[in-house]
């Protein structure tokens, strides 16, 4: 069994004998079915498998999850097609609701952006002094760099951090993938070239991959998620009660301290707000 799948069995265990301790399970909600629209960080780093029976066992909700990067996530909030979206690019997340298609977002959690490369770093961005500083150097070096280029939160902050070298990333080098960060991370790897990745998937995969972590620590590099519902004026068939539900559960005590305990070979891998 790989680590995901046991990840997933120990949570449904976990899920199943606080059903036996705590007595009756959770009476079904008259629309039990809820639709998370959500970033392939939180599927692949396993977090959701986590979480997610908790919730159902305490609330008899079912949550029907589509990973997609950010930029489709809220695409699927807004054509109403997801009741409730977990997200990570906060200027995205604002528009989002301004526009009228999400209400009541919350903080739920962060963790950080790292690039990704290999151990021989050949565009030396372990000597950089800023997220920019690395960019910089892999572009002058014509380094291998593997984009998400799917407008996700990932890519967001990677044209973020282009635009602010003052760089358009373009030429044999630069790779656009349109795929998930597991799947890019892998992609990097066989090049071997350099890539930006959130850690929770980092860590999560990095037993895959022969790449290294180059640069880290840069605060630019901060990696917030928020949880939005779905506008139910604009969408009245959205199952509003459900994505309260889960906004409430997610954001409650309960909920964040599960975010907390969530850990990796040891490692935890996304904090909350104190």
């Amino acid at each position: 069994m790989n680590r995901k799948a046991l990840v997933l069995a120990l949570a449904a265990l976990c899920a199943a004998s606080a059903f036996a301790m705590g007595g009756k399970e959770a009476a079904a909600p008259a629309n039990p079915r809820i639709k998370l629209a959500t970033t392939t960080s939180t599927e692949n780093s396993g977090l959701l498998g986590y979480l997610l029976p908790l919730f159902e066992a305490k609330t008899g909700y079912k949550v029907d999850v589509v990973a997609v990067g950010t930029g489709a996530a809220l695409k699927l909030g807004e054509n109403g097609d997801a009741d409730v979206v977990l997200v990570h690019a906060r200027a995205q997340e604002d528009a989002f609701v301004a526009a009228g298609h999400g209400v009541d977002r919350r903080d739920v959690m962060y963790n950080d952006f790292i690039i990704l490369g290999p151990a021989s770093d050949p565009a030396g961005i372990g000597a950089a002094k800023s997220a920019v500083d690395a960019f910089t150097r892999i572009a002058g070096a014509g380094a291998t760099f593997v984009s998400r280029g799917d407008k996700s939160g990932t890519h967001v902050k990677e044209l973020d951090i282009w635009k602010a070298a003052g760089i358009s990333p373009a030429g044999a080098w630069y790779k656009e993938a349109g795929q998930g960060m597991e799947q890019v991370i892998l992609m990097a790897d066989g090049m071997p070239g350099y890539t930006l990745a959130d850690r929770g998937t980092w860590l999560a995969v990095k037993d895959k991959t022969t790449l290294k972590i180059c640069f880290e620590g840069d605060k630019g590099l901060f990696n917030p998620y928020g949880i939005i519902a779905v506008n139910p004026a604009k969408w009245p068939a959205a199952n509003t009660e459900g994505a309260k539900a889960l906004i409430e559960w997610i954001t409650s005590k309960e909920g964040l301290k599960a975010i907390e305990s969530f850990k990796l070979n040891g490692e935890q891998l996304f904090f909350t707000y104190k």
